[in-house]
């Protein structure tokens, strides 16, 4: 098949949804296709359009690249909400020369909305006033809502949002699946489970207030005092050292450990050296640094929240803890602090359940429905 894959966002690999992209292109010419790649600096090296809607000018901009020779795709995957014009174009104007379209969708803008709501009542969300929630609905749901009903068939990264494109949309059953995303084999490293008092906890993340960056915080500064060897680092934060250190206690910001970013061949050595994962974020599609953590055996604290409950069996493979509570961050973190078989049999597990997510692996599921596609395009062409 001759597929392209469109995204708006930058070509860069440490960034997660422009390495769902690379790996699925990757996996998909190893499968023998051809895979052409449009990321936003591909098509816009200089925007024309206000930064507020720069999604929406990369969206006419993939769906321009897809009619001026429609003929060199014989399916294209794009992005939600990068679809929106292309789905809209061909719902307004259906022509048979034109490729089937796939949507890939991450996270759920449904769930993103009722998340920072609850948020924003606690003063922690102040980007997302009445005015952010009105824009929120009226411009951003709005072309995911173009994006997902005008597609042939769909592929989204959590069960949550699986449910709610096939229901909302009205789509067959069958048209759209659910497909987690993957986990490179560099990551599946052999790990020594030591009992020790110097334990070290990894956060990956942005620095963001859905990551449940509030709550880390606080998690960190109940457990310190108890624990005085217990370390912190927060990695690919995308702020400077001092600006998130800033949010702990003063007393306890030596014990806080900053890389505001990290070079993808790091990654594994950034694993394989702390103890314990700690990701209490509030809303994700299917975070691949929960993937990657959870290959390298690494013992995890996370939310029962859409993305991470599809992968983490509490007590089998990792401990779940409600979205938004400090409190069971903290007992939780704790509980694999006082017992080191308890991180061996998680951790274990946990790598276990992440070798049946390699990106090989779920890239398959993949070329299925783009496959699926391209044949109910075929079989409704009159010959």
């Amino acid at each position: 098949m001759k597929i392209l894959i469109a995204i708006g966002v930058k070509r860069q690999r440490e960034a997660g949804g422009a390495g769902v992209v690379l790996n699925h292109a990757e996996q998909l010419q190893q499968l023998g296709h051809q895979v052409e790649t449009c990321f936003f600096d591909d098509l816009l090296p200089s925007p024309q359009w206000p930064a507020r809607f720069q999604e929406l000018e990369f969206a006419f901009a993939v769906s321009r690249r897809i009619r001026r020779n429609p003929a060199q795709y014989d399916v294209v995957n794009l992005h939600a909400p990068s679809g929106c014009a292309y789905g809209l174009l061909r719902r307004l104007f259906p022509s048979p020369a034109l490729p089937p379209y796939v949507f890939t969708l991450q996270g759920s803008e449904e769930r993103y909305a009722a998340a920072m709501r609850f948020e924003a009542k606690k003063g922690r969300a102040s980007h997302f006033s009445w005015k952010n929630r009105v824009w929120q609905r009226v411009y951003r749901q709005t072309m995911y809502d173009i994006a997902l009903s005008t597609a042939d068939f769909g592929n989204v990264a959590n069960r949550e949002g699986w449910i709610l494109s096939e229901l909302k949309y009205g789509h067959p059953p069958g048209r759209i699946w659910y497909i987690p995303n993957g986990t490179n084999p560099e990551f599946l490293q052999p790990r020594t489970f030591v009992d020790s008092e110097a334990l070290r906890l990894l956060f990956v993340g942005t620095w963001l207030d859905r990551k449940g960056v509030f709550y880390l915080v606080e998690s960190f500064a109940q457990l310190a005092p108890r624990r005085p060897r217990l370390s912190l680092t927060v990695a690919g934060c995308g702020l400077p050292e001092e600006e998130v250190r800033a949010h702990f206690p003063a007393d306890l910001r030596s014990r806080v450990k900053v890389l505001p970013s990290v070079n993808r061949a790091a990654m594994p050595d950034l694993y394989a050296t702390h103890d314990i994962f700690v990701f209490p974020s509030l809303v994700e599609g299917m975070p691949l640094t929960l993937l990657e953590a959870m290959a390298s055996a690494m013992p995890l604290v996370t939310t029962n929240a859409c993305g991470m409950a599809d992968i983490v069996e509490n007590g089998v493979n990792g401990i779940l803890v409600p979205p938004a509570d400090s409190a069971q961050v903290t007992a939780a973190v704790e509980s694999l602090c006082n017992s080191t078989e308890l991180r061996k049999s998680l951790g274990s597990a946990a790598q276990e359940t992440a070798r049946h997510l390699t990106w090989a692996a779920v890239t398959q599921q993949l070329e299925h429905v783009l496959r699926a596609a391209v044949l109910a395009r075929e079989t409704s062409t009159p010959q």
